[in-house]
């Protein structure tokens, strides 16, 4: 009889044991000559060599399943067990799996144009109105370059900009006043990676999420990185971030030109960088429009709404400077 000691790696232990340790339970039942005993990420194992062997084995390959599609259901745990090799899920199109195994793929012409040009370009611009996923999915190409080890690192940034309102005075320490500007890449974030393995990264600065102020400075290497609302950046900003890209990273950049919130004088850096970028080669523009609105239908009617008001605003508004003109 030997001892061996099994480690739980990179899968979330919560995702691994199951609720209520029904997975546990279930693959100390394929294991009936076995002493299975698991704390935390470890599981101790008592048995005959051949026996504990094939364990480990098997709960490597548990691991590794579960790693992949963010779940570990009965029915795969039995297949490895039995060696019979699990069946893999449908894979056309996704891009990694979400939290209980959800598939996310690119759902539109234009979400699938950014993929592919995440995959051959180092810096991608994703233009286009709110709700067209343009951020959940650079998130989710940032978690899969993340999972594939082809970056060892993620780094989210936002502009710390009010949408027209002043929040005054917030409480609390740096993190607790930044975090309102940046919970919608939380949001992304949690849908994708098990709560405590986010944990784990966040602690281990394995993903950051920061104000575009904190990048100032920085070199990042071996990362990927992701500056959302860059509406909202000044020429200044955006030229030091863009410049903040190093050696085997890659960025994504994305933004809404219709919703700045910079003061009324301000030029946005989203804007000026278009125009001083255009052409130069590894750089990927991706536009979207109000067909790629993946939120509630209603949000679709609000952009064209909107569009229609602004479109008739700036007519009214010519007609009334050409009918001046005439007057004098």
């Amino acid at each position: 009889m030997i001892e061996r000691i099994v480690i739980i790696e990179n899968v979330d232990p919560l995702c691994f044991y199951g609720v209520n340790n029904a997975n546990m339970q279930l693959i100390k039942n394929l294991y009936p000559k076995l002493r299975i005993s698991a704390r935390g990420s470890i599981i101790r194992v008592i048995g005959e060599e051949n026996e504990t062997a094939d364990f480990e084995a098997k709960v490597k390959e548990l691991c590794a399943y579960a790693e992949k599609y963010n779940t570990l259901s009965d029915e795969a745990i039995i297949d490895i067990v039995k060696g019979d090799g699990p069946k893999e899920l449908k894979n056309d199109g996704v891009i990694i799996y979400g939290m209980n195994g959800k598939p996310i793929t690119a759902r539109t012409v234009n979400q699938d144009k950014l993929v592919k040009a995440f995959n051959h370009n180092d810096l991608t611009f994703a233009l286009g109105p709110a709700g067209t996923g343009k951020t959940y999915i650079a998130i989710a190409l940032a978690v899969r370059a993340l999972k594939n080890r082809e970056a060892r690192k993620i780094i989210l940034s936002r502009p710390a900009v009010e949408a027209g309102e002043k929040l005054g005075f917030l409480p609390g320490d740096m993190k607790d006043k930044i975090d309102p500007y940046l919970q919608p890449l939380y949001d992304a974030l949690e849908d994708m990676i098990p709560s405590i393995k986010l944990k784990e990264y966040m602690e281990a600065k394995v993903i950051q999420i920061a104000p575009l102020a904190f990048m100032r400075g920085r070199t990042l290497n071996d990362a990927v990185i992701v500056l959302d609302e860059a509406q909202n950046t000044t020429t200044h900003q955006i030229k030091m971030f863009l410049t903040r890209l190093g050696m085997n990273a890659k960025m994504i950049v994305t933004g809404d030109i219709t919703q700045i919130d910079l003061p009324h004088k301000a030029q946005s850096g989203l804007v000026q960088a278009l125009k001083v970028l255009d052409g130069v080669p590894g750089i990927g523009v991706v536009r979207f429009g109000k067909k790629d609105i993946v939120r509630h239908q209603l949000v679709q009617r609000i952009v064209e709404a909107y569009e229609k008001y602004d479109a008739a605003d700036v007519a009214n508004s010519n007609s009334d400077i050409n009918s001046e003109n005439q007057l004098q």
